[in-house]
């Protein structure tokens, strides 16, 4: 019991220091810059709240089903239809991430340290700002190669130590200066509306970001296969993260509140909003002389390790996804790329690189990337949760309609951010919510309907007529109508072939012997290539198809003269292997058995395995 205690700070450790990316780390300051303490343990109580959320969420979910690997197994099944949003989600956190340390942190030091260096002309800078983000860059890609999920933990832990050793120094440095005036600044445009206009999206914004985070689903799946509590796991993370800003905050009320303090240390931004992400670091830089040399030097140390701890794990967390992924891909582009590249973080992290540069030269701001956590990935991340824990909502996703909803909710929090209007800037953020609400009530009255006609139609099935017009069907096949015969068709994606077990089927004591299972899915298979590989031909062919594996779980029994239905359909597929599902059901629907088979394809020459030929990709496709 100790050691799952132990093992449960040590990863709520690892989970604050992966979720103390940019976004937390910086804007922690800009709410206190805006409205003072209230604003920032407002701030930092929702946003530890949403991160518990998601850990105790994902505790009950890992409960359904027993095992180790229950959540895992969850994760893949859930994760499949939201694998671009997952992947988009984790590029922009660290396209955000290596922004924010350079734009807050690296950008006023060259500014101080290098006399004339912002008026030495652009490519000048575009250069230094290149070198910058790649040392940042290389440095998390370093540190992410030298650990995997089971043992980041342990790096992390060391870094959490040091950042509470030179949180306490500096605490304690300053305790005399923040005990005298404990009351925070707070600038003239603090006002009540607008005060909602932020919190509320960030509510939003930080109850439902988790879930699209594949470092926190990756830790939450790590700590399952441990038997580690994850609520608690997550009530460390939370409590611990929410210590985090509380310190950068009350370092900046002290940096706000002191007698050095002058308003040329904030920036402006577009639209002219004024931003203090970077008043800490311009504080430490013009006053310190005055200062022991190890504060600034702690507190450069603390942004540099608090973000380096975000990059590698995103750097640990990418890899696992994209690796998981290209096992499973679908796509004939990418079996044709190497998968030493595709499973490759490197990719994806030098576009991020890319669009942070692209941000500082074009004089962004840390909001500018918030706004799509509180809009665009809003409904994904609120239909995502409601597909954990809402039966209703197991549907196939409308991608163009949440990327539209998305897209315009961003458009109407920008309108509102810009025009400082905090009613618009709420509308911004909670318009996917409703988005998703009506599209889970709205599936679940077609379910009613859908269910009250297959009613009918069992009903009229039963009138002699249409029984004997029923003995010939039409089926869409490859987007033709063409007419099958009774004993084979296809139900959506699955081909059905269905008979009557006789007695050439069963054994001594009278049920069907095991081994003809595999002998009528073996004879479905066949008949399914039939239908979507019309032209194949033994003669001339470039490739053979053959069985690698064949698995099937006996469920229940059968006899003589009963009439079967045995459902196929092809599952996955990745580089050099596809994978077939069957289901084996008698008349009154029960299932009999389940399994899969994977194949293998080779050349008819020399029999040397090839990867999928393109004609098997293009007939599997319509039956995934």
């Amino acid at each position: 019991m100790k050691y799952k205690l132990v093992n449960s700070f040590f990863w709520g450790n690892s989970v604050a220091l992966s979720w103390l990316w940019g976004l937390g780390l910086f804007f922690s300051v800009q709410m206190t810059f805006l409205f003072g303490l209230t604003g920032l343990f407002s701030f930092a109580f929702l946003n530890a709240l949403g991160l518990f959320m998601f850990g105790y969420g994902t505790q009950k979910i890992a409960q359904r089903d027993k095992g180790q690997e229950s959540l895992e197994r969850f994760f893949k099944r859930w994760s499949k239809p939201f694998r671009l949003s997952l992947y988009l989600y984790q590029l922009l956190a660290v396209a955000l991430t290596i922004f924010a340390i350079v734009n807050y942190l690296l950008r006023p030091l060259l500014i101080s340290y290098w006399p004339g260096w912002d008026e030495q002309g652009s490519i000048l800078q575009l250069f230094t700002l290149l070198l910058v983000v790649a040392l940042v860059l290389s440095a998390a890609c370093l540190v992410g190669e030298e650990f995997t999920i089971k043992s980041i933990k342990y790096w992390h832990l060391l870094v959490g130590i040091l950042i509470a050793v030179i949180a306490s120094a500096l605490l304690l440095y300053l305790q005399p200066q923040v005990l005298n005036d404990p009351v925070a600044w707070i600038t003239e445009n603090n006002s009540k509306p607008i005060f909602w206009g932020y919190m509320i999206p960030i509510l939003i914004g930080f109850f439902v970001g988790p879930w699209l985070d594949l470092q926190q689903w990756q830790r939450a799946i790590q700590m399952r296969k441990e038997n580690t509590n994850i609520a608690s796991g997550y009530f460390f993370g939370a409590l611990l993260f929410f210590l985090f800003l509380i310190f950068h905050g009350v370092l900046a009320s002290y940096v706000f509140n002191s007698d050095w303090f002058t308003q040329d240390m904030a920036s402006v931004g577009l639209g002219g909003l004024t931003y203090g992400h970077e008043m800490i670091v311009n504080y430490m830089v013009y006053f310190h002389s005055v200062m022991p040399w190890w504060v600034p030097a702690g507190y450069y140390c603390f942004i540099a390790l608090a973000v380096l701890t975000t990059l590698d794990s995103g750097y640990v967390a990418t890899k696992w996804f994209l690796k998981e992924n290209s096992k499973t891909s679908n796509n004939p582009v990418l079996s044709m790329i190497p998968s030493n590249i595709i499973d490759s973080p490197i990719v994806t992290y030098l576009t991020a690189a890319l669009i942070a540069v692209f941000g500082v030269l074009t004089d962004c701001e840390i909001e500018y990337f918030m706004v799509f956590y509180a809009t665009f990935f809003v409904a994904y991340a609120a239909l995502g949760i409601a597909r954990c824990f809402v039966p209703n909502s197991q549907h196939s996703l409308p991608q163009v309609k949440l990327f539209s909803i998305g897209a315009f909710s961003l458009v109407v929090f920008a309108s509102g951010y810009f025009m400082q209007v905090a009613w618009v800037m709420i509308m911004g953020s909670i318009l996917p919510i409703f988005y998703v609400i009506w599209l889970v009530l709205n599936t679940d009255l077609l379910r009613v309907v859908k269910e009250k006609v297959e009613e009918v139609m069992d009903a009229a099935s039963e009138i002699p007529v249409l029984r004997t017009l029923s003995k010939a069907t039409q089926t869409v096949i490859n987007g033709k109508t063409e007419e099958v015969s009774t004993g084979s068709h296809f139900e959506g994606k699955w081909f059905v072939h269905s008979f009557m077990a006789t007695y050439a089927d069963t054994n001594s004591v009278g049920n069907v012997y095991f081994g003809v299972y595999a002998l009528w899915v073996g004879k479905t298979r066949e008949l399914f290539f039939n239908y979507v590989l019309p032209d194949f031909n033994l003669k001339d062919t470039t490739f053979l198809i053959l069985t690698r594996s064949f698995e099937h779980k006996y469920i229940n029994e059968t006899r003589e003269f009963e009439k079967i239905s045995v459902k196929i359909r092809a599952s996955e597929y990745n580089r050099k292997f596809a994978t077939l599902e069957h289901q084996v059901f008698d008349s009154a629907g029960n299932l009999l058995g389940k399994g899969k088979q994977q194949l293998i394809f080779v050349s008819p020459k020399d029999y040397k395995i090839l990867d999928i030929p393109p004609d098997v990709i293009k007939a599997f496709m319509p039956y995934m």
